[in-house]
C-alpha cells in the first residue's frame, strides 16, 4: 500500500514564474527578485470558510453541518480531558471534522466536489485585485492558507498563484484516509511554512502578506509590509 500526499500544485499559474531567486552580492551587477506577496485565502480572498462548504459538496450541506456541529462537541469533550487531537481546540475540531466526514472519499470524488466548489464561493473583489497587482508589478504570488491541498488548485486555476501553501491531506490507494499529511498551515504551522518558503526562494527585495485577525497574525508578522484585511 502506497501513501502520499496528493499532488496538489504543479502549474496552477497560468503565466510563467517572475523574478528569478539571485544572491546578494558585491558589485553592480548584484541583484535580488522584486519581491512577493504572500495572501491567506479564507477570510481574505474570499468571503466565508471554504472548508465546510467543500464538505458540503463531498457529503451534503446539511449533514457537513451536523458533522461540524458533533465534532466541535467532542473537541470540548476532549480537551476538557486534555485529549485533544490537534495541536489547539480550532485545530482538534477540524482534525476530528475531516477524519469523521473525508476519511474513505475516493480523491476523485473529492476533486469532482472541488470543480463544484468553485460556483459557490465569493471572491473579495478587492483582495483579487491586489493580488493582480501585486503580478503586474513582476512580483511572485504565493496564497497560504489552512484550505485543503484536495480543492485549492481548482479553486486558484485562472488566477497567477506562483505557489501553494496549503494543509495536505493523506492518500492511500487513491482514497483520502481523513488524516492530514503535513501540519495544518495556520497560525504557528503558516508562520513556518512562509518563512521556509522565503529562505528557499529568495532573497527577495520585499516582502508583502494579507490575512486577517487573529489566524494570520504569526505570519504577518515577517513580512515587511502587513495588511489586517477585514471583509465586511
Amino acid at each position: 500500500m502506497q501513501t502520499s500526499a496528493t499532488p496538489v500544485f504543479d502549474a496552477i499559474a497560468s503565466g510563467p514564474s517572475t523574478g528569478s531567486p539571485t544572491t546578494h552580492g558585491a558589485g553592480p551587477l548584484a541583484s535580488i527578485a522584486p519581491g512577493v506577496a504572500f495572501f491567506d485565502f479564507d477570510g481574505t480572498l474570499i468571503h466565508g470558510d471554504s472548508l465546510l462548504m467543500f464538505i458540503g459538496e463531498v457529503i451534503g450541506r446539511n449533514r457537513a453541518r451536523l458533522a461540524f456541529l458533533d465534532a466541535l462537541r467532542s473537541g470540548l469533550h476532549r480537551h476538557a480531558r486534555g485529549r485533544g487531537p490537534g495541536v489547539d481546540f480550532p485545530g482538534s475540531v477540524k482534525t476530528i471534522l475531516l477524519r469523521r466526514t473525508l476519511r474513505g472519499v475516493p480523491v476523485a470524488d473529492a476533486l469532482a466536489a472541488a470543480e463544484r466548489l468553485i460556483h459557490r464561493i465569493r471572491w473579495h473583489a478587492p483582495l483579487v485585485e491586489t493580488l493582480k497587482m501585486h503580478r503586474r508589478e513582476g512580483r511572485r504570488v504565493v496564497v497560504a492558507t489552512g484550505a485543503l491541498d484536495v480543492y485549492m488548485p481548482a479553486l486558484l486555476r485562472g488566477l497567477e498563484v506562483d505557489d501553494l501553501l496549503a494543509t495536505g491531506m493523506e492518500v492511500e490507494d487513491n482514497t483520502l484516509t481523513g488524516r492530514l499529511c503535513t501540519g495544518n498551515c495556520v497560525r504557528l504551522d503558516k508562520l513556518e511554512r512562509v518563512r521556509g518558503w522565503i529562505a528557499a526562494n529568495g532573497p527577495f527585495g520585499e516582502t508583502w502578506g494579507y490575512g486577517n485577525r487573529p489566524s494570520d497574525l504569526p505570519m504577518l508578522s515577517i513580512v515587511d509590509r502587513p495588511t489586517v484585511v477585514k471583509i465586511r
